[in-house]
């Protein structure tokens, strides 16, 4: 037994110490090809004025992915602003910190 990670998903795997023939777990395949269906796919989003907030909606599908954020509608996300153009929302300080590390 072991494990790869790729794209921030840890999949585990089985490998034959005689051939080197790896498998992959297949729930763990099965979260990162949906992963990988929606990382690519590009949201049209409103920005909307509230109160003396803006606010963007996040597609369904993206909150449906983390299922964490799902069952706890009202928990804080992490936002911070990378470039003049680029504004990232984050769903926990861990991963924030992977992505601060590569």
């Amino acid at each position: 037994k072991c494990f790869i990670i790729k794209d921030g998903f840890k999949i585990r795997t089985w490998e034959c110490e005689s051939c080197k023939k790896k498998w992959f777990h297949p729930l763990d395949i099965e979260e990162y090809n949906n992963f990988e269906k929606i990382k690519h796919k590009e949201f049209r989003v409103k920005l909307r004025f509230v109160g003396n907030s803006y606010a963007v909606s996040i597609p369904k599908e993206i909150i449906d992915f983390q299922e964490e954020i799902s069952k706890e509608i009202d928990k804080m996300l992490y936002m911070s602003l990378e470039e003049p153009e680029k504004l990232s929302i984050f769903f926990s300080k861990r991963i924030k910190k992977i992505l601060n590390h590569k």
